[in-house]
């Protein structure tokens, strides 16, 4: 059996905490968080234990084997560390850090230490993903032209004002960091490495430090090119998410207003019945499994195994520097930090 902690105990460690009790060999034995009154909202669905902070619960309780990091993003880097000094595996909420400096400091601390380390980016468990990766592995749409990735959402300032952390650059990121993540990992998951990035960024509705829009045109590693948008701009509610691949023998796009339908796809290899099969597959059970229960399984067997998870850090580290590549690295003035606790509780 393999025991997991939880640091951070706002809404996504809901997930966490569902995916956990979900997963053979795995169970949740403690949780930490700053906030009393989100320690006391927790007692009421889990026995585990709760302690004030990350340093006391890996000091008072030594059986923990995993801990899954969930406070607010700017603290991931930090967190993880203490976890890793501790000898402790890790599932990392995304982002992984806001910089890379930090990432770097992962990365040495995960290989000198020998844990494992995955990060939470459930939309590659999303079955028209998994149908699209296992095309473009057989070269279904042959040498691709090129390639794009959209969200077009809504993020009201109600929602950036919930928290004084929200949208900051310190503690947040903007829409390229927080929403734009997970497709900023699917595009590299599905397509390989970006190799050349010219973007523009923007905060053009919202009262926030960070962008609210941004787009970018890519060279891929494979010389196919891409477009990337993304904005928490659209008025009024999420309008779409999309991964769209075009080549010389097919194309497909996955969307709707979170990328879990099939919209189009066209295959010179398959027949019409063929696809309109496999749209209906993925039309009968567009989310499948969750996503944080297959990374929480997928940990497990990867520490009862001795391999890499199939999300690893450096996964998670490359879609972290697309998106500072498409902000620029953080250039200009550094943001302030948050007070640690402070930005912990509001979370």
């Amino acid at each position: 059996m393999m025991n997991f902690a939880i640091a951070g105990c706002g809404h996504i460690a809901y997930k966490h905490i569902d995916a956990i009790e979900k997963t053979e060999g795995a169970r949740l034995v403690a949780m930490c968080d700053p906030n009393p009154a989100r320690l006391e909202e927790l007692r009421a669905i889990t026995p585990a234990a709760s302690y004030p902070d990350l340093g006391t619960m890996l000091a008072q309780q030594p059986d923990i084997d995993a801990v899954c990091i969930c406070a607010p993003s700017g603290l991931h880097g930090a967190l993880a560390l203490e976890a890793l000094r501790a000898g402790k595996h890790l599932v990392l909420e995304k982002p992984v850090t806001l910089d890379l400096t930090e990432a770097e400091q992962l990365r040495q601390a995960v290989r000198f230490s020998g844990v494992k380390a995955t990060v939470v980016h459930p939309n590659r468990y999303r079955p028209a993903m998994r149908v699209l990766q296992a095309a473009l592995a057989e070269q279904r749409f042959g040498k691709l032209s090129h390639v794009n990735m959209t969200v077009r959402w809504n993020r009201s300032q109600a929602y950036y004002d919930q928290a004084a952390w929200r949208g900051t650059k310190a503690m947040d990121g903007g829409v390229l960091l927080n929403q734009a993540i997970h497709g900023l990992d699917l595009l590299q998951w599905l397509f390989g490495p970006v190799a050349e990035v010219k973007s523009l960024t923007a905060t053009r509705l919202k009262q926030i430090e960070a962008e609210d829009v941004a787009i970018a045109a890519i060279r891929l590693d494979s010389g196919a090119l891409g477009v990337i948008e993304a904005a928490t701009t659209v008025y009024g509610h999420n309008l779409e998410e999309s991964i769209s691949v075009f080549g010389e023998e097919g194309y497909a796009v996955i969307g709707g207003k979170t990328a879990n339908w099939i919209r189009h796809w066209v295959c010179a290899s398959m027949s019409r019945e063929e696809t309109e099969a496999l749209i209906r597959r993925v039309d009968e059970d567009p989310y499948g499994v969750p996503g944080h229960q297959c990374i929480i399984a997928d940990l497990v067997r990867a520490v009862r195994e001795d391999r890499e998870p199939e999300i690893s850090l450096e996964d998670g580290i490359r879609a972290v520097k697309l998106a500072l590549d498409m902000t620029g690295g953080g250039s200009g003035e550094p943001a302030q930090p948050l007070d640690r606790k402070e930005a912990i509780a509001d979370a």
